[in-house]
Formats: C-alpha cells, sequence, structure tokens
C-alpha cells in the first residue's frame, strides 16, 4: 500500500500555487504505480483522485501567468476565493498605502463590494473543489 506522508491539499480562502506544486510532486513519488484503477484498495484510489484534480487545476492554469515556473510552464501565483475576494481588496488598497488601515474616514465609507468588482476585471478565473477563485 502506498505511504502518503501529508493529509490532503486544502485551498482555503487565498492559495499559493507553489504549494499546489509542492503537493503534486509529493503525491507522485507517494504514488509510484498508482492507477485510477477502481479494485486497488481505497487509499491508492484516494491519492490518484487528489493527483487528478490537482493536475487538472495546474494545466487550467498553466500559462495564464509569469510568477511561477514549473516543468516548462509558468502559473499564477496567487488565487483568491470569490467569497473573499471583497477583503482581498480592501488588504491589497491598504497594503499598496490607497488607504490607512487603521483610519475610520474615508474606510467606513468605501463600497468595498464595487471596489472589489472593478478590480476583478483584472483577473480570471478557475474553478478548484467547488469554489471559483481568482487568479492574475
Amino acid at each position: 500500500m502506498t505511504k502518503l506522508a501529508d493529509t490532503e491539499f486544502s485551498a482555503g480562502d487565498v492559495f499559493d500555487i507553489r504549494d499546489v506544486i509542492a503537493r503534486f510532486e509529493q503525491l507522485e513519488t507517494d504514488a509510484e504505480g498508482v492507477t485510477e484503477d477502481e479494485d486497488q484498495p481505497q487509499y491508492d484510489r484516494e491519492i490518484a483522485e487528489e493527483m487528478s484534480k490537482l493536475r487538472a487545476l495546474l494545466e487550467e492554469t498553466r500559462g495564464n501567468g509569469g510568477d511561477e515556473q514549473w516543468r516548462g510552464g509558468w502559473y499564477p501565483l496567487t488565487f483568491i476565493a470569490e467569497s473573499y475576494f471583497k477583503e482581498y481588496a480592501q488588504e491589497l488598497a491598504e497594503d499598496c498605502g490607497m488607504i490607512k488601515r487603521d483610519a475610520s474616514w474615508p474606510n467606513n465609507h468605501i463600497d468595498w463590494k464595487a471596489a472589489a468588482d472593478e478590480l476583478k476585471i483584472d483577473y480570471s478565473t478557475v474553478e478548484f473543489d467547488g469554489t471559483t477563485y481568482y487568479y492574475r
């Protein structure tokens, strides 16, 4: 039986493609000889299913960004869940010095949903594990 070193990759609100790549490479090593045959042990099928899910994400995002190079392709680095994008837009504005973190005015009057919607124009989307993620 194949020994799986870590738990399954979990995307969360924000994830980094380097974590996906590291997990995929770990699964490749752990799953040598594993196929998607229904007769194999459940543990091996779970490894094959996770690899398939991660492979699909990597294939879909390959060439859609230039932050991380892996196996001859370029990948976007950061993925933000649609449900978290409003908070991401606010954090980005704060990190870029566009607004002060501790200022109540004008921060408490900014329509962050509208700001996030406008920011989305510069991003592409990908579905992963039932969630829409934005990246650029």
